[in-house]
């Protein structure tokens, strides 16, 4: 027994010598002595509630840990919950943070970041939301300002949070995912904000690039290989019969291949769900009267949408007659002004 714990401590040590003190500490103006605040690490994906802390006599708060990985953590007062500032600490830092309360837009801005390239990254994000949300007018120079203070700090693990903020316009942004994951993949490979833009980049398809080609059983179980519409304009849907707004947007979809099939125009259908029957029984019911329907009836672990980076349906993507890529996710009105530009009417 003694010499299983001697080589448990003998393990452990490794670890015991790389954690290092670090510490966090955030004076606030604007807020009572005492006021409470939650502190929540981020983790696996989940927010963890994980102590209670008071702002003392000197309207600080204060931590410290022994770390041996950066620390991602949030902020949060009682009486005032969406106030809450986002933080990230290394091994051996020793971060001030100054920062006051705004209760009219209820709001702490940070003033000044001493100790962390990480944080002082993340005032200038905090200071961009405070001008924006006092004046909306702003939304696209903030989008900008955004962009460029990513651009310009990609190396460094906040970026990896912060570019996140473009996930509304992910095909827009998907470059700026990219230049962020390639400066970060090295040093933060392991980090779980790293490995979320890894699975963002990883199967990146942006328009002027070869398409991947897909192939899947169709409903009959014989495969179809998407390369197999090579020479026409090809649209790929990724959708569901569960999906309600695929449904919906099915009628135009039929309405745009009635008009320009015999012009050239062909529909490569990818489904994601699980279940055969509907399945088939959502082909039958919007009419769906193309041939290239295929599914391997894995949900979101569908080859074909993994393969294109589908996280989020319905999900398009137009490919020319030489395979490449020339929209994604064009809907509606903006799909069918598209297919007139190709086609003329």
């Amino acid at each position: 027994m003694k010499r299983i714990l001697t080589l448990i401590v003998a393990a452990m040590l490794p670890l015991a010598i790389m954690a290092q003190k670090s510490s966090f500490t955030l004076t606030l103006d604007g807020m009572e002595v005492g006021t409470r605040f939650v502190l929540t690490e981020a983790v696996g994906g989940k927010l963890t509630p994980i102590d209670t802390l008071l702002l003392d006599s000197k309207h600080s708060l204060h931590i410290e840990r022994r770390l041996n990985q950066p620390f991602f953590f949030l902020l949060t007062p009682f009486n005032a919950r969406e106030a809450q500032l986002h933080c990230l600490l290394l091994p051996k830092e020793k971060v001030q943070m100054t920062a006051e309360y705004d209760k009219g837009i209820n709001q702490m801005k940070i003033n000044s970041v001493k100790g962390s390239a990480n944080m002082e990254v993340y005032r200038q994000y905090n200071n961009l939301m405070i001008s924006a949300s006092a004046a909306p007018s702003k939304r696209a120079a903030m989008d900008t300002a955004m962009e460029r203070l990513v651009s310009n700090h990609s190396n460094l693990l906040m970026t990896a949070f912060l570019v996140t903020y473009f996930e509304r316009a992910f095909e827009q942004y998907a470059p700026l995912y990219k230049q962020v994951y390639e400066a970060l993949k090295d040093t933060y490979g392991q980090h779980e904000f790293v490995q979320h833009l890894e699975q963002r980049v990883l199967n990146l398809v942006l328009v002027g690039m070869e398409a991947p080609d897909i192939a899947l059983p169709d409903t009959a179980g014989h495969t179809r290989r998407l390369s197999d519409l090579r020479g026409r304009v090809v649209m790929v849907d990724f959708w569901a019969s569960w999906c309600g707004p695929c449904r919906k947007e099915n009628p135009n979809v039929v309405f745009l291949y009635n008009k320009y099939h015999d012009k050239g125009f062909d529909i490569f259908s990818v489904s994601l769900d699980k279940d055969y029957d509907k399945w088939i029984a959502a082909i039958q019911q919007d009419g769906l009267r193309w041939e290239h329907h295929v599914s391997d009836l894995q949900g979101w672990q569908s080859a074909g949408g993994k393969l294109y980076g589908v996280q989020s349906i319905p999900n398009t993507v137009l490919i020319d007659r030489d395979g490449k890529v020339l929209a994604r996710n064009l809907r509606g009105a903006q799909l069918e002004a598209k297919l007139k530009e190709i086609f003329g009417e």
